[in-house]
């Protein structure tokens, strides 16, 4: 895997291909560097100071308000902005640059410095409780983010076996993990007990089958009990896991069966309780709700005789994907929420972040193949597809796209296709963007979180290639897949 240096400081090149690489055609990767003199740097200056006023008042008009947190001086801000120059950027470095610097398209792109500051955002606002942050493996599961993940001090949660020798390739801690899910196999399970992950019981044959894979390797398996507290989080159905109907977590008022069944094997140690709300959460009262509904089962487990020591509230925070600057809760606010009930229970909380940790910190960078018309609706036809980044098509899910260039072309109402042979294949629907010209860069913002995690090679349109940007440099930290990739599974049948 390439993780060398592909490119620094490239904020700073020219706007032309040409000039910031003249032997483009001919330059290997990480060897172009922009030669920008004095005079010309004074004048990029002063051309950002002469658009921002213009470039913030077009955003200012669109949101309805006078500033932007997507607006910021060229090569300042953290993670993916529009420089008041009017071209975006992640990091330091203009995207328009980075693409000339890479061969793949479509392609993500991921901002370090942004994973590290929404980790550390949980940390801080958990700072006085004994806690541990789990970072949902299923949300994105590129090593080298799980690697910069765990090294921040993170532990994991998991639902598959995969997922766990996933993240102990990457070095979690395997006893600092959580094994979720609602039909986990007797493989997993003995796989899970072996290495000392928590893992969920979720149902009567779930917890049978715990104490089945327990014996098999004469191990003592520590579970936590996931108990479905019926509290609404008001999201989408296909995200929401905390309604009496949900296919996750037990009955809340069967709990007493699962407490005397546990009694009964000698393997199986109760740590703790769990519940999970569901995703793309915007409302922090709802986790008071539900706190105060566990912590009385916490009261009655505690009062049968057992010595927890977990109290896994889930997680489940949304994001800006509309990137409007709405008000979205804190970590803080979740924390704040719920810090005076659970401060003096003497149990570690944990939390699971999910979306919230990585999927502001990634976009996915399209090629613009051409513009075409129906007579009834507008469309720009990208590289990118379904293949690539499923949320639009499988959730209807809005994700904000930008063209990554200032453009002189007319503004106009599109979607955003790719070139599956699917009706379903958008990215984004009814967009007003200025009219591209082929070859024009093009983002879906909002990517880090279920995108690459979800692509397929689906009219083997194959997984594009992952890249960061690190320490101000860009670095590869995930190779495209080939055709030969593909081909390679059949050999020998």
């Amino acid at each position: 895997m390439d993780t060398g240096r592909i490119a620094r400081g490239m904020f700073a090149s020219s706007s032309s291909h040409a000039s910031s690489c003249p032997t483009m055609g001919a330059a290997p990767l990480g060897l172009c560097r922009p030669s920008v003199k004095a005079s010309s740097a004074r004048q990029q200056g002063r051309s950002w100071r002469s658009t921002a006023m213009h470039v913030q008042a077009t955003v200012a008009e669109r949101i309805g308000t006078s500033v932007s947190p997507y607006i910021q001086e060229p090569g300042k801000g953290l993670g993916f902005y529009t420089g008041t120059d009017g071209h975006l950027y992640v990091d330091n470095l203009r995207i328009d640059d980075i693409r000339t610097q890479v061969p793949d398209s479509p392609f993500y792109l991921y901002s370090q410095d942004r994973i590290t500051a929404n980790f550390k955002a949980y940390a801080a606002a958990l700072d006085g409780l004994d806690h541990f942050v789990g970072y949902a493996v299923k949300a994105n599961n590129n090593l080298p983010i799980m690697r910069h993940l765990q090294s921040l001090g993170s532990g994991a949660v998991l639902v598959s076996g995969n997922e766990l020798q996933a993240a102990e390739a990457a070095g979690f801690d395997t006893t600092r993990t959580i094994f979720n899910g609602n039909g986990k196999l007797p493989a997993e399970l003995r796989l899970a007990i072996d290495k000392g992950a928590l893992i969920n019981v979720d149902s009567e044959f779930d917890l049978e089958n715990i104490a089945e894979a327990a014996k098999a390797i004469d191990k003592a398996a520590r579970i936590l009990i996931r108990i479905n507290p019926d509290v609404d989080p008001q999201v989408h159905a296909y995200v929401s896991t905390g309604l009496a109907n949900s296919k996750f977590g037990i009955r809340n008022s069967h709990l007493q069966w699962f407490l005397d069944r546990v009694r009964q094997e000698p393997l199986l140690e109760l740590a703790g309780v769990h519940s999970h709300l569901g995703s793309t959460i915007t409302k922090v009262d709802i986790f008071r709700d539900a706190a105060r509904i566990m912590i009385r089962f916490v009261e009655k487990i505690r009062a049968e005789g057992f010595d927890i020591k977990y109290l896994n509230i889930g997680g489940g925070l949304g994001i800006d994907y509309y990137r409007r600057g709405d008000k979205i809760p804190s970590p803080a606010d979740l924390v704040n929420t719920v810090r005076d009930l659970v401060a003096d229970l003497g149990l570690t909380m944990i939390l699971e972040p999910g979306r919230s940790m990585i999927g502001n910190a990634s976009a996915l960078v399209n090629t613009v193949t051409g513009v075409k018309t129906n007579g009834n609706k507008n469309f720009i036809v990208v590289d990118g597809s379904m293949s690539a980044l499923l949320r639009p098509s499988l959730y209807d899910a809005y994700q904000h796209i930008e063209l990554t260039a200032p453009s002189s072309g007319k503004q106009d109402t599109f979607d955003i296709v790719g070139p599956v042979c699917e009706s379903a294949d958008f990215l984004g629907k009814d967009r007003t963007l200025a009219t591209p010209k082929a070859g024009d860069g093009l983002v879906v913002h909002d990517a880090g979180a279920y995108c690459m995690a979800m692509a397929s090679t689906y009219n083997l349109k194959m997984r594009p290639a992952e890249y960061w940007v690190s320490n101000g440099e860009l670095k590869q930290i995930r190779r495209g897949e080939t055709l030969q990739d593909h081909l390679q599974l059949f050999e020998g049948f």
